[in-house]
């Protein structure tokens, strides 16, 4: 056995083969790991735009054992370990390609020939022995069809799923960036990704090595390491500066608030490219020159005590003595996410130091909060807002009075701090829903409640109140009507409802989303007018409720909200900046798994515009990926559809029929292929609340009364809105609830009470649990939850999520499409009736699967 650190381009380059042993579990990636390894990759391009020398990322290690040689010369080896970063590092090439190749620029096709030829596969060799890497079966198919360009690449597993989100963020990268973005791309994943090459010998053990590399314990985290050699350089303080500064500072810390304190002490520092994984590597060599100095090393223990002090009043304001600044760090503490904790500790660090007053910083702090809150209600990416924060202590001017520097700083060309103008805009338009996390959502209404200073204040912590609307999520008749009174010429009263419902002017805070329900505005004016909160008392005072008054109640909302949160220095923009929606328009259309369509309308919807401009840009704007994939509602090409400059050519129906989107005997496109606008929020990796939940609410199970008067509201839910199915229908539950221990129900809290079938211990928390349905009685749809199943084990594999999708499709009436492995599409409800039987079969499956990857870890209990 031989181990060596090479590049990535030093490992794929050859005649060689890296095969997937076919007994290997399949391609498991998920945006979350996609995501951390692509910050990795924009901190070494960001450097190299700099003009700087980046050192390289250590990926990780591969092991491999020497397979047969194939005809044509070939050494096949085969990937015992590794297989997850070689994958994923292959399709960031094959992105790479396609995004060069459809930019159009002079030598693109040159350069996208190059790579292809490069990384990806053995130039003049056919079949199986073409692909540098031949990954397990299950994902061979899907991983051919992106390297080999074919119009099927893309799809809904995770190698598609991967293959979209490199073409997304490199799009993302090149309209921030410019030209030689793509180069500096290129050298990162090619020279840049060091990877520890461990190669077996024939005859060597090499699932022994596997288990050896795999089974290394619990190491010592950064911050032990650190202690460990700060301490051996200390043998004549060692034992007093222990006791005096670091027990107490690791007692009052925390093991994981200790190390982000070591962390963040770098960041301060202006070591802002410092990674968590880093840490104790650079602090060493900070320390290095210090050895045989105990009292400068102590002085250095000291100073980080000092700060630990300081993050203390960041993860607990109540301990800043400062009323403004404790006001403050409130405010952003409630806000959520440790985003704001490099310029927070500078800022304390000022004050302590005297270099700056306390309500400065104060009114520094108020600039952050409200250039994070400004950019959540106008939907701006937060993608690079981490660098951006991490850099800010050391990029900020230091002539300048804090709060000042801040603003200027946050107030920089691309920084996209929204003005009030976007603001307004912002919520008069945007899917406030889907933005931002649920706390965020819930902290954003509870300070504009705030905002209208009443009396007797409301404390949030003990009302135990949700974000609701007040026009449904699925409205009634009576709603209906309202809307079709409001609704324009050729807009239908749904078109209307999609644009509206999401917006912060139907959004508001209640304990009551029973009551509340899908009720008519009369009744639900009763409720609210009797709630405590001002913002509900106004709701219930106006006679009805339609787009007059959900706009007319955004813009009063838009004025408290730019009073509260200010804006950038300069309120004008340039005019030739794009509107930001643009941007979001295409990286839905590049997020699109092959084989599925979307309409005029869900991209508005998405992107907070109108169908009209929605089509018209499309009409006119080149080079936007995608833009076939766009139908009218009714799921045909729209009469006025052209390829701008006719820069594209080709027939859409015949770019469609390609990529697997089906159509029927009349042409229009099936619906079981359409992606709503939640459909493509989800895949965009916003978050977008189950219907049967409520925005901000715990995921605790209910137990107790709450649980039964929530299981007895679902039932009366469904006998009155599928009486002849009500009855088999709960027998199905029944029969769930008997299929093994551990299989129960539990049930949705918020507009519709839904029933979620669970399979797990009732303590554990949904997010931690596996289910495969949840059931709408007032929508009369059942919910296949693939987007929550792709992250739990054993259906985070794409192969089984396709063998139960496959089951469900041999039930008539059951059409779930694969485009849709990734969502929640859905079957009506009454199928549970009329197919019980087969489908507790299926369910039976569905359990086997589960219990035979996890073992119970009691007599006859799933553990899962």
């Amino acid at each position: 056995m031989r181990a060596q650190e090479i590049t990535f381009l030093k490992l794929v380059q050859g005649e060689k083969q890296f095969q997937v042993p076919l007994y290997q579990r399949t391609y498991s990636w998920t945006r979350k790991q996609l995501e951390r390894l692509w910050d990795d990759l924009i901190d070494l391009v960001e450097q190299q735009l700099e003009g700087g020398s980046p050192p390289s990322h250590f990926l990780g290690s591969v092991v491999l054992a020497p397979g047969q040689l194939q005809a044509g010369g070939v050494q096949r080896w085969l990937v015992v370990d590794g297989q997850q970063r070689i994958t994923t590092i292959m399709l960031a090439f094959t992105a790479l390609r396609d995004h060069i190749r459809d930019s159009g620029a002079e030598g693109s096709a040159r350069t996208a020939d190059r790579i292809h030829r490069q990384y990806l596969v053995n130039e003049f060799l056919e079949g199986d022995e073409h692909f540098r890497l031949l990954p397990t079966q299950a994902d061979r198919a899907s991983y051919g069809a992106c390297v080999s360009s074919s119009p099927r690449s893309g799809g809904a597993d995770n190698i598609g799923a991967s293959y979209r989100f490199f073409r997304g963020v490199l799009a993302s990268g090149q309209e921030q960036y410019g030209a030689e973005w793509t180069t500096a791309v290129e050298i990162a994943l090619r020279d840049l990704l060091s990877i520890v090459e461990i190669t077996a010998e024939r005859g060597d053990n090499v699932y022994r090595i596997f288990e050896s590399i795999n089974n290394t314990g619990v190491g010592l985290s950064q911050s032990d390491l650190l202690r460990n050699y700060v301490f051996m350089l200390l043998p004549g303080r060692g034992e007093r500066v222990y006791e005096q500064l670091w027990l107490p500072m690791q007692q009052q810390l925390g093991p994981k608030n200790l190390e982000l304190l070591v962390w963040l002490d770098l960041v301060v520092r202006g070591e802002s490219k410092t990674k968590q994984t880093d840490i104790y590597r650079v602090q060493q060599q900070r320390l290095e020159p210090l050895a045989g100095n105990e009292e400068a090393l102590e002085k250095e223990v000291g100073e980080l005590a000092r700060r630990a002090e300081l993050l203390r009043r960041i993860l607990d304001p109540a301990l800043e003595p400062h009323d403004e600044l404790r006001q403050q760090l409130h405010h952003l503490a409630r806000w959520g996410g440790r985003i704001h904790y490099p310029i927070a500790l500078h800022l304390l660090d000022l004050v302590d130091a005297g270099r700056a007053q306390a309500d400065e910083a104060a009114r520094a702090l108020g600039y952050v909060e409200g250039f994070l809150v400004r950019r959540m209600l106008c939907q701006a990416s937060t993608q690079s807002l981490n660098r951006l924060f991490m850099s800010m202590p050391g990029d900020m001017e230091t002539d300048q009075p804090a709060a000042e520097a801040v603003r200027r700083y946050l107030s920089g060309r691309r920084r996209g701090w929204p003005t009030d103008a976007e603001v307004a805009d912002g919520i008069r338009s945007k899917p406030f829903y889907w933005n931002g996390q649920a706390p965020q959502r819930a902290y954003v209404l509870e300070r504009l409640e705030e905002s209208y200073g009443s009396t007797e204040p409301v404390d949030f912590k003990r009302a135990k109140l949700t974000v609701e609307h007040v026009l449904p999520q699925r409205p009634a008749q009576a709603w209906i009507d309202v809307l079709a009174e409001d609704s324009d010429d050729g807009q239908t009263p749904q078109e209307l409802h999609d644009l509206l419902v999401h917006t912060l002017g139907n959004l508001t805070l209640s304990a009551e989303n029973t009551k509340l329900s899908n009720h008519p505005f009369q009744r639900k004016q009763q409720i609210l007018e009797a709630s405590s909160l001002r913002m509900n008392q106004e709701i219930a005072g106006t006679r009805r409720w339609g787009r007059k008054e959900i706009l007319n109640r955004a813009d009063n909302l838009a004025t408290r909200a730019v009073s509260l949160w200010p804006g950038p220095e300069g309120e004008q923009r340039a005019d030739s900046e794009e509107w930001a929606g643009w941007a979001d328009l295409r990286a839905a259309l590049i997020a699109m798994p092959t084989g599925t369509w979307t309409t005029y309308g869900d991209i508005a919807e998405l992107i907070g515009s109108h169908p009209v401009p929605v089509g018209n840009f499309l009409a006119t704007k080149a080079g936007v990926h995608g833009a076939y994939r766009v139908l009218t509602a009714a799921g045909r090409v729209s009469a006025s559809f052209r390829w701008p400059n006719h820069e594209y050519g080709g027939n859409p129906l015949t770019l469609l029929h390609a990529e697997g989107v089906p159509f029927d005997s009349s042409g229009k496109a099936r619906s079981s292929h359409r992606l709503t606008a939640e459909d493509l929020a989800s895949l965009l990796g916003k978050e977008v609340p189950e219907i049967g939940t409520s925005s901000g609410s715990s995921d605790q199970v209910a137990t107790g009364r709450t649980f039964d008067a929530r299981a007895t509201r679902f039932t009366e839910l469904l006998r009155a809105n599928r009486p002849d199915a009500a009855a088999p229908i709960l027998s199905f539950l029944q029969s769930w609830e008997g299929l093994a221990p551990g299989c129960h129900l539990d049930y949705g809290k918020a507009t519709e009470t839904s029933c979620f079938l669970m399979l797990r211990k009732e303590s554990v928390p949904r997010t931690a649990a596996i289910w495969p349905f949840t059931l709408y009685p007032v929508f009369g749809t059942v919910e296949v939850v693939f987007q929550y199943m792709r992250s739990r084990p054993p259906f985070d594999d794409s192969g089984l999520r396709q063998e139960f999708m496959s089951r469900l499709n041999a039930v008539p009436r059951i059409e779930l499409a694969e485009a849709k492995l990734e969502l929640r599409p859905s079957f009506p409800l009454e199928v549970l009736a009329d197919h019980s039987e087969e489908i507790v079969g299926i369910m039976s499956w569905f359990v086997q699967q589960v219990m035979a990857h996890e073992p119970s870890d009691e007599p006859g209990q799933v553990s899962v």
